[in-house]
């Protein structure tokens, strides 16, 4: 479904990634770990559109069609706007969950579906809250006023309102209590059981290997490690530099 190849980003002089390849199938959860500052976050807002990459070569190719990068045989590159992006179906849940405050919790979800051309039916709203209940109850609330773990849900709910086919999580467990952690997964689980492939940031590597199919460690920009997340889990270096064993 989605395959990157030889992507480099800088900020500057900076540069934040190196030659970074991966690759996502139709239908996984893939994890994408690593420390802070390893380009966990650059990576995902590089398959969004928000940052480009830095190198010609490089490719991001979601089912066949070409956001960065020159097509085989072809001459011009390919550079896709972010709007675009949702539009072929790929949406991302930001880091820090960045509801719009002062909205209420239905307005948030009607900026999800902000992107597509028809208006959003019952059923979009339906489905998101047969994953998250607690939004259905709490429909007329300003967002602002939600708990931490709330916002959370609906970011993860305006993000499906776009009817995403690939979901970009990033660090969906940040300043979560442990038992909402643990919600917060599963709902994961069965938001990907419901037919959403799911790209996977977070640095809570023992639960995001524990879900995921595949993962690959990223490290200073690299890619270092990658196979099936059980296999990673057992790694030793993975294991003392990210699961605290």
């Amino acid at each position: 479904m989605l395959t990157l190849k030889n992507i480099d980003v800088s900020y500057g002089a900076i540069k934040a990634l190196t030659h970074v390849s991966l690759q996502v199938n139709a239908g996984e959860i893939v994890a994408l770990i690593g420390a802070n500052g390893a380009g966990k976050s650059t990576t995902l807002r590089t398959i969004s559109g928000l940052l480009k990459p830095a190198n010609k070569e490089g490719t991001v190719i979601f089912k066949d069609k070409y956001i960065y990068g020159v097509p085989e045989g072809g001459r011009r590159y390919e550079s896709i706007k972010p709007h675009k992006i949702v539009e072929m179906g790929i949406s991302q849940v930001p880091e820090g969950r960045r509801v719009f405050p002062e909205m209420s919790v239905h307005e948030n979800l009607l900026m999800g579906a902000h992107s597509r051309t028809e208006k959003p039916s019952n059923s979009d709203f339906e489905r998101v809250f047969h994953h998250f209940p607690r939004l259905k109850e709490r429909r007329k609330q300003v967002a602002g006023t939600l708990s931490g773990g709330e916002q959370q849900m609906l970011a993860m709910g305006r993000a499906l309102m776009s009817r995403p086919e690939l979901m970009l999580l990033d660090e969906p467990s940040m300043g979560l209590a442990p038992m909402l952690v643990e919600e917060i997964f599963h709902i994961i689980e069965d938001i990907n059981a419901s037919g959403t492939t799911i790209l996977l940031v977070e640095q809570n590597a023992h639960l995001a290997l524990e879900i995921s199919n595949r993962a690959y460690v990223l490290e200073t920009g690299e890619i270092v490690l990658e196979g099936p997340a059980g296999e990673l889990a057992k790694n030793e270096a993975v294991r003392k530099a990210y699961l605290g064993e």
